[in-house]
């Protein structure tokens, strides 16, 4: 159960952030510590953001069970314009932070899929007014550096036993 109180909430959070720097420790220097955890923290919240917002008008609409995580990137095509010119930006169901943190340990490719979705979204917005605002966004999160690991293999178990798998299960 998640914590209800914001002082919960909190504390859960530098529980959390704690965990991630045990977990990175000695792979990663404080500040590509700090462009991974808020990279993550960022990914996860506009994730959360697009999906509340995506559901929320298609239950107002009349569908009361639809959620967005759910339904398949073909149907969630449709809508991708609306989304961009509302939101700025756009993400597939399959490149939600929910969706890719619980693919994660089975995704031999992690950091190229991460790579993959970080492009995508920046792509979303150009040639929109939100463009600017998302261009390089997750520039400083370099999901391939060798200091994660010396292979795709160890860059991939820092990440899946790191920030994606401590944000996903903790907050």
């Amino acid at each position: 159960m998640a914590p209800t109180t914001k002082e919960a909430q909190r504390a859960e959070l530098h529980k959390t952030i704690w965990r991630i720097a045990n977990d990175m420790r000695g792979s990663v220097d404080g500040w590509d510590f700090k462009a991974y955890v808020l990279g993550m923290l960022f990914y996860r919240f506009i994730s959360e953001n697009l999906t509340a917002y995506i559901s929320a008008g298609e239950r107002n609409a009349g569908d009361p069970n639809f959620d967005y995580a759910e339904i398949g990137d073909r149907e969630a095509e449709f809508g991708r314009k609306v989304t961009v010119e509302e939101k700025g930006f756009f993400i597939l169901p399959s490149e939600l932070f929910q969706n890719v943190r619980r693919r994660a340990a089975n995704d031999a490719n992690l950091n190229e899929t991460l790579a993959r979705v970080f492009k995508n979204i920046e792509g979303s917005a150009v040639g929109t007014d939100a463009e600017d605002d998302l261009k390089g966004l997750f520039d400083d999160l370099d999901v391939n550096s060798t200091k994660l690991g010396g292979t795709v293999a160890k860059r991939n178990e820092k990440l899946v036993s790191g920030t994606a798998a401590r944000l996903g299960d903790r907050l």
